[in-house]
């Protein structure tokens, strides 16, 4: 797991396998704020600890350079916690076993944390290493960005100095972000009955799995296989055909990444039992049809078990799987002033049924905040017609482009300078922070860059070692060539 220290710039791969070596799963990733604390003040930096656990540490201008605008490097302290379902691992204990693989640094099993561990230590390199020149920089450490934005969203004004921001969240080398989506969450719930299993049925435990799954916003467009939509298309099939009835369900585990695996148990007649595998079979090969390109390992798996003491009641569970099924999922739009961009999608990220209760979850995306509304209530009004209570929450906005932007000019100008061609620029379909900082502080200069990095939110999130050292070059130039106050 060490060697990645070896890696070349070693002071930001030293730092980046440290913090893979602290449990920071979002929500739980107080490890950091203690860590990122103590780093601060054991080199006598400035160093501010916020009661939402943001950390703000700064480093005084190099002598000459006092006269350059502030920058304030920014990136979040919280990872996505994904494993394979065979993979025994624990992201509130265990540390991130990494290993490199013909170019690339991967983790075994579970997600790297690269996103955004990467910008946390590039941070952290450029407030330690003595060589560097710049002017006054503010390093933003945020937590819970993962999971509901809740550092920037808490992030207090008049705490911050500088007047750039440079956000290192993005995951393509040799692109600069200067916009983002905004995102709002879709929860839906309701209770349902419950009836005794009746007599002369066969039980099965159902396995959806070896989908790719991927960031609902960064992958969204692949149109990879979304584990809770193929369940519920094979639910209303099996319903209909074989009066199938479900016990419970588990699909999906985080709303900024596109499920992977769904579990079930279900009752058949069993009368029906031969057709019913059969059946089963052949969704199995047309899933793999279907997704060949995208998601070649798809198994769709059955075996028998004990039959639970209760199913669903027939008529709830009639609603419960068509809300589900119309709930829209993936790209709902191409943005028609950016071409190639996604501008509003949705991602059907969780579904439970259990206990006579049923809930689900969504993260609807969107660049423009009135269409984001819009496939909101879209969502929620299918759900609604299930019988559920809607909530819409956590919502925040997206970043709008600004071309005049001065720290565009720069590193535009500096990348050409460094390697021979002007950066690409784009917006992202994700959320990045800057919008949300940018509420707060609207006179900021924003943009987003990084190196590249691969599925993440998944467990086969790799970063490109090549970029990295691509990516802090770049950084330590534009640091040195910040605009004039």
């Amino acid at each position: 797991m060490s060697e990645i220290k070896n890696l070349e710039p070693k002071l930001l791969w030293k730092y980046f396998y440290e913090i893979t070596q602290i449990p920071r799963p979002s929500k739980k990733e107080h490890r950091m704020t203690e860590y990122m604390k103590k780093f601060g003040q054991e080199h006598g930096l400035e160093t501010i600890v916020d009661k939402t656990g943001n950390v703000i540490i700064r480093k005084p201008a190099t002598k000459g350079l006092e006269n350059r605008k502030g920058i304030i490097l920014q990136a979040h302290l919280d990872m996505v916690p994904q494993k394979n379902s065979d993979k025994k691992f624990d992201f509130e204990k265990d540390p991130i076993e990494t290993y490199i693989d013909q170019g690339w640094v991967k983790a075994k099993g579970t997600t790297l944390g690269a996103d955004n561990g990467m910008g946390v230590a590039a941070a952290m390199a450029v407030l330690t290493d003595p060589k560097l020149t710049h002017g006054p920089v503010e390093a933003l450490f945020t937590v819970d960005e993962e999971t509901g934005m809740t550092g920037a969203k808490n992030l207090k004004k008049g705490v911050l100095k500088g007047e750039i921001l440079i956000n290192m969240d993005s995951e393509d080398e040799g692109e600069l972000y200067v916009g983002c989506a905004g995102g709002i969450d879709v929860g839906a719930s309701r209770s349902y009955k419950q009836e005794t299993t009746p007599a002369g049925v066969t039980a099965y435990k159902l396995t959806l799995k070896g989908l790719k799954g991927g960031h609902s916003g960064l992958d969204i467009h692949l149109g990879k296989g979304n584990a809770n939509k193929l369940m519920f298309r094979f639910f209303q099939q099996a319903e209909h055909d074989f009066g199938m009835r479900i016990a419970d369900y588990s699909g999906g585990d985080l709303r900024n990444a596109i499920p992977r695996e769904a579990f079930a148990t279900i009752i058949i007649p069993t009368i029906r039992k031969a057709q019913f595998e059969k059946f089963m079979k052949g969704y199995e090969k047309m899933y793999r049809a279907e997704f060949k390109e995208v998601d070649p390992d798809i198994k769709f798996l059955f075996k028998v078990s004990e039959a639970p003491a209760k199913v669903m009641n027939e008529a709830d569970q009639y609603r419960i799987i068509r809300g589900v099924y119309v709930c829209p999922n993936g790209v709902q739009r191409m943005s028609a002033s950016m071409p190639g961009v996604v501008e509003t999608s949705n991602n059907l990220s969780i579904v439970r049924i259990g206990n006579g209760r049923f809930e689900s979850f969504c993260l609807c995306r969107s660049s423009v905040e009135t269409a984001k509304e819009a496939t909101a209530w879209k969502i929620a009004a299918g759900f609604q017609l299930a019988g559920c209570d809607v909530e819409l929450s956590g919502s925040y906005p997206g970043w709008k482009p600004n071309m005049d932007s001065a720290i565009l000019v720069t590193m535009k100008d500096t990348y050409n300078k460094l390697y021979g061609r002007i950066p690409e620029i784009k917006a992202i379909h994700a959320g990045l922070e800057c919008g949300i900082i940018m509420g707060v502080y609207p006179k900021l200069d924003s943009i987003s860059f990084g190196p590249t990095i691969r599925y993440p939110h998944s467990p086969d999130e790799k970063v490109e070692i090549s970029t990295v050292g691509k990516f802090w070059d770049f950084l330590v130039a534009t640091l040195k060539n910040a605009p004039k106050a």
